[in-house]
């Protein structure tokens, strides 16, 4: 098999692994997903760099499209993408490109230049995400259901992405 090619199977399969990883959170009427998605799609990227891994990330975006449910809690199809995960779901493949590149620089052996990119990267999906539910829904609720569920779990993964990458780095060695 080709190394590209299982390069990027192997991190689509991880992506949507941590995908299924899902903590419920109750907001308004409804539960918002906290999931291992972001943490994965900046290891990613960060790891494999600006085109394979933005091409990963793309990849899982459009297999999740086409109806393999690979996104968070199983879902699937081209109504999630237009519906208020979309927003993140662009945001994903944007990040990957945008950490990619940084990647590229050796920012990845450091623990405060992994923070950085792994925080710019996280800003990035919430961006997207916010600015779409801001679409749909106005910004207050874009802010409900878009920013404030997720900005403690955003931190952890980001300090922890941080933490494993330049550890990934020494023991890849």
């Amino acid at each position: 098999m080709d190394k590209l090619f299982f390069k990027i199977l192997l991190s689509i399969l991880f992506i949507a692994l941590f995908a299924q990883i899902s903590i419920s959170v109750p907001v308004g009427a409804s539960d918002i997903p906290i999931t291992g998605q972001t943490f994965s799609v900046l290891l990613v990227a960060y790891i494999f760099k600006r085109s394979i891994g933005t091409i990963a990330v793309l990849s899982y975006v459009l297999l999740g499209i086409i109806g393999l449910p690979i996104f968070a809690d199983g879902k699937a199809g081209l109504e999630t993408l237009m519906g208020g995960s979309g927003g993140f779901l662009f945001g994903f493949v944007v990040s990957a490109y945008v950490v990619g590149y940084l990647g590229e620089k050796d920012w990845t052996k450091s623990f405060f230049k992994s923070l950085f990119v792994m925080t710019l990267g996280t800003i990035i999906i919430l961006f997207f995400g916010v600015s779409r539910l801001t679409h749909i829904y106005g910004f207050g609720k874009a802010m409900e259901y878009g920013f404030y569920p997720f900005w403690k779990g955003a931190i952890f993964k980001i300090i922890l992405g941080a933490t494993i990458l330049p550890l990934y780095h020494r023991l890849k060695k």
